[in-house]
């Protein structure tokens, strides 16, 4: 079980580029960006971790780094280990926020170790850790329509891509704000509240709970 504080690295997944900006494949990317701009920490290319890289020192909660890998999807794990090993930082210490198809839109989960999923940027972080227990946050991203679902189901691949690499509408995006002032929320809570509160306070909530 991690302690309280036990977080020093946040980690988003998501791929580089214009043309995969705002994505569903790119939400980690875009829990960082905000978690950068709600905290004041600046982010900027750093080539010793192949990656975007801030970090910054919460009143509350102590020095705190944020990373986007900019190697694609597919190779994030080398960009998290170089800055893994640079800060000496434990894999129980690094939390990944990545996207999740299985999870309605609104939706997040946590979790403090477990298998890849499917997911290739997980695959390759975990591969470079040498372990898979670490914390990660999964965001919904859903599976889109229902005919999409089917094509899905059907292991339609090409359907799967268009869907993942797909931009979110706009009511999407308003109920993605919403997703990432309670991604912010969750986060707080580790350094506060540890782990395993975390989890039984927010695995259970969405977007929609929270609008009564």
């Amino acid at each position: 079980m991690l302690e309280t504080q036990s977080i020093s690295l946040i980690v988003g997944l998501g791929n580089p580029g214009s043309e995969y900006e705002r994505t569903r494949h790119n939400i980690g990317f875009m829990a960082i960006d905000c978690l950068s701009k709600s905290w004041g920490i600046s982010l900027g290319k750093e080539k010793r971790f192949y990656g975007i890289f801030g970090e910054g020192k919460l009143s509350s909660n102590g020095k705190i780094r944020l990373l986007k890998p900019t190697t694609y999807m597919n190779l994030s794990g080398q960009s998290v280990r170089a800055c893994a090993d640079w800060f000496k930082c434990n894999p129980e210490n690094i939390l990944v926020i990545y996207d999740d198809m299985d999870l309605p839109l609104g939706k997040l989960r946590l979790r403090p170790s477990g298998s890849a999923g499917g997911h290739n940027g997980m695959k390759s972080i975990i591969s470079h850790l040498g372990t898979q227990n670490f914390p990660r946050l999964r965001l919904g991203i859903g599976r889109g329509s229902n005919k999409d679902s089917q094509a899905i189901a059907n292991k339609v691949n090409q359907n799967v891509t268009n869907h993942v690499l797909g931009g979110f509408t706009a009511s999407e995006n308003k109920i993605m704000a919403e997703l990432f002032n309670l991604t912010e929320s969750a986060v707080t809570s580790i350094w506060s509240d540890g782990l395993e509160k975390t989890m039984s306070l927010y695995n259970s909530r969405s977007v929609d709970s929270q609008k009564s």
